[in-house]
């Protein structure tokens, strides 16, 4: 009798794995008619599209509790099998705490909506607490690393675009996905000012210097674009005249942050919008103007930048204190 309640509670709170392409197609729909961003429907496809991979791949008939537990601690694992992630030999590393939280998330709220559209009685995903995700150290560039990858941008097979990019993330600190979605109508380059669309569907206004200002001319020169078309573009492939890939923007970064031999700090998009908000508290800015510049909803996030510009400070105090310099001079005189 238990055992039958058991399987009978197991097909309520679970999927036939041939139903969660359907499923999530009907439930990337509603979130279109929800007007979530393109960048939150991008995620919510790419996890569904992981999950059914790794639910065909073990021949998992069901999208159980026990799957999904499965599922997420694959994607937090070594894979030095020589198979990689998601069958990519390319991918061996674990993914950070971070992505796997936003796995854990995506697929949270795909099984709430099950259980909202009665296709489920209640959500697995109930039952598996949340993963513990420390944030990162943040470790900005230095003037002298993000100068060193200006001139190798410089020497690229795009050269003219890939400085633009450099430049554009150091000094507005947007994030990679506001980059590669910006056309060329979003840019009013005499006011040196630039609409993003951030998380959210949020639309917000990001500036940027004189040195950026040149970059951009002198990269539109060379290539004229259309309103509509996008101001960072793919330059071969298929996809050649398309706006380039998130992906496409990682793999350019870190083949630049290689031969800028960039070793201490993680090269990413990511780390230029750290780097540009250090840069921006050292130079006086406050918290709160860089937290509509970043597109933060609180002051959290902007409270850990703080907190690192802050001990640089420190440092500098301790390097190059005058009470201390004026012993020094002092001792020396008394010599």
């Amino acid at each position: 009798m238990k055992k039958t309640a058991h399987l009978l509670q197991s097909f309520e709170s679970s999927i036939p794995t041939q139903e969660i392409e359907s499923q999530g197609k009907c439930w990337l729909l509603d979130s279109e008619i929800r007007q979530h961003s393109r960048q939150t429907i991008a995620n919510r496809q790419l996890v569904l599209d992981k999950l059914q991979w790794f639910l065909s791949k073990y021949e998992l008939e069901r999208c159980d509790l026990r799957a999904l537990r499965l599922f997420l601690a694959y994607a937090s694992r070594d894979h030095k099998d020589g198979e990689g992630r998601w069958g990519d030999t390319r991918r061996r590393r674990p993914v950070r705490p971070l992505t796997v939280r936003s796995y854990f998330g995506i697929l949270r709220t795909f099984f709430r909506w099950l259980v909202a559209e009665e296709i489920i009685q209640e959500s697995p995903m109930e039952r598996i607490a949340q993963p513990i995700a420390r944030a990162d150290q943040i470790q900005p560039f230095s003037e002298r690393q993000v100068a060193s990858m200006i001139q190798v941008a410089k020497s690229t097979h795009h050269p003219k675009r890939d400085e633009l990019i450099i430049r554009f993330l150091f000094d507005t600190g947007v994030r990679a996905s506001e980059l590669i979605a910006i056309k060329m109508s979003h840019l009013d380059i005499s006011a040196r000012r630039c609409v993003v669309n951030g998380k959210g569907n949020k639309h917000r206004s990001v500036y940027f210097g004189r040195n950026t200002a040149k970059a951009l001319w002198q990269y539109l020169r060379e290539t004229a674009r259309e309103s509509d078309e996008p101001l960072v573009a793919s330059d071969r492939g298929t996809l050649a005249g398309e706006a380039l890939t998130r992906s496409g923007l990682l793999q350019l970064i870190k083949r630049i942050g290689k031969r800028a031999q960039i070793e201490a700090a993680r090269v990413s998009p990511h780390t230029f919008r750290h780097t540009f908000a250090i840069q921006f508290l050292r130079a006086g800015g406050n918290v709160f103007t860089l937290k509509e510049i970043l597109g933060h909803t609180t002051l959290a996030m902007v409270n850990k930048y703080v907190a690192l510009a802050q001990a640089d400070i420190e440092a500098q105090h301790r390097q190059f204190s005058p009470g201390d310099r004026l012993i020094v001079r002092q001792s020396k005189l008394s010599d």
